[in-house]
This record gives C-alpha cells, structure tokens and sequence, in this order.
C-alpha cells in the first residue's frame, strides 16, 4: 500500500505526546483532514475514538501503542514508517448500530465498534426480554446486564463477561449475558452477522437500564435495537506479524 499524505495523531497522554513529537519531528505529516492515512498514538481506547471521529474520511487507520493493552494496535517505533505502512496488512471491520428508545419517547442512535451493553442502573438487576429478527428467543433475562459484541470486540467487553471470542471471518455476532442470574445456566449464543437483535426492558420504571455503543450511553432505555451495518466500512492497518485475525485466535490459548 502507498500514501502521499500522513496524518499523526496521539492522545492526550504523556507516551501519546511524547511519540507525537519524535514522529512529527522525523516525518512530513499533513492534515487529519487532508491525509489519506492515519496514524494514531494511544491506546485501544483512542484507536475507537479515532475511528469513530475519523468515520467518514474512509480513510485507513494504523495504530501504533503508546497505551497499556494495545490489542487494536502495533508496537510503536519511530523508524521505518513510511515502510511499514507500504506492508500493511488492511483489515475491513463493519460497525454495530444501536437504535434505542427512551422512557420519554425520544430516540438515541449511535455506532459501536466493539460492543453495544444494555447495564442495569440501580441497585435492582434488570429483567430484560430478547427477541431475534422478530421472533421471542428469551421472555425473561434477570441480569446485570446484556451486550451483542462485534468478532473485534469479542476481545474487550465480551470477553471480561466470560462470552466467546469470535474469529473475524466467521461472520457472527456475540450476545453475552453480564452475571445473569435467571435462567442462571444461559451463556448466550452466537448469532449470523445479519441477525437484528432486539431488547425489550421490563419493568422500566422500576429497573431502569441504560444503553451503550462503546461511548455513547442512553439513559432509561424501553427498546433497544442492535445490528450489524455493513454500509460502513472501517479499515485498519496492521504489520504483518501483527495480523489482527492471529491475535483474535492467539488469545483463545492464552493461559
């Protein structure tokens, strides 16, 4: 792959700036909004806000980690840029989309990355109801809370909540309950990629729930709709021995 022009961003952190300097130092950069590549500093969590803020350039973004875990990111090295970017391996990811309904009627959408969580706010657990593409799959989930994860995110959230983690080319999502406690034995279920799942909250005045698409919450959510949007598309840049699709299956054999 070849690029003309180099965006460099980092977050606002004293690695991130620090690895901004000797890179801004070292190569000509343009613009964010002028780039057709981005590379950012940080951590996981400044990768998802970079593509997020970034959604519409369409333009690839490689990370390189200046944060803690850097899942989503290549160690960071300040020779041999322009290089590594030329052998990039591209991965496409697509977006979830979460549409959710409020107790005052109003509507929330937003873009989730990694995952969409439906969390209890109060001290009550929630009493949720699960249907897939239409049809009744769970009448009466009591939890903590509930998430569909993206094969990307399957590593973050997911994951902490003991659900699977899903390879990038499987084509499925992850619906993961968080400390179910009826029916206590259900450990959630992969679904088709192009599977439309919905939430219906129960009980919402007294079990009030709230919605989140990576960053963007929802306060007192009724209905929640989540599905994948593969009208965008969302390219990331990773080194060849750092292939995303080898860390998502390297991680399932992690002691």
């Amino acid at each position: 792959m070849s690029f003309s022009k180099i965006a460099i961003v980092s977050a606002d952190t004293e690695a991130g700036n620090a690895g901004l300097k000797r890179l801004l130092d070292r190569y000509e950069h343009a613009p964010p909004e002028e780039a057709d590549v981005i590379v950012a500093l940080g951590g996981d969590g400044f990768m998802l806000e970079c593509l997020h803020r970034f959604i519409d350039r369409h333009v690839p973004i490689y990370g390189m980690n200046r944060g803690s875990v850097g899942f989503l990111m290549n160690a960071f090295r300040e020779h041999g840029l322009v290089d590594r970017l030329r052998k990039a391996q591209p991965v496409v990811l697509h977006p979830l989309r979460m549409k959710a309904k409020l107790s005052d009627g109003s509507q929330v959408e937003a873009l989730a990355i990694n995952e969409v969580s439906l969390l209890r706010e109060t001290r009550q657990a929630a009493k949720v109801r699960i249907r897939i593409d239409g049809k009744e799959r769970l009448e009466e989930l009591i939890c903590d809370g509930v998430l569909v994860a993206s094969p990307a995110g399957s590593t973050a959230y997911n994951l902490s909540a003991h659900g699977p983690i899903v390879p990038l080319g499987a084509g499925i999502m992850a619906l993961t309950p968080i400390s179910a406690f009826r029916p206590r034995r259900w450990r959630g279920a992969l679904l088709p990629h192009t599977a439309k799942v919905s939430f219906e909250v129960l009980e919402s005045d007294k079990r009030p729930v709230s919605a989140v698409a990576d960053y963007t919450e929802a306060r007192d959510v009724t209905e929640v709709d989540v599905f994948e949007d593969r009208s965008i598309d969302l390219t990331l840049l990773f080194d060849p021995e750092h292939n995303l699709e080898e860390r998502i299956i390297a991680e399932q054999f992690v002691p």
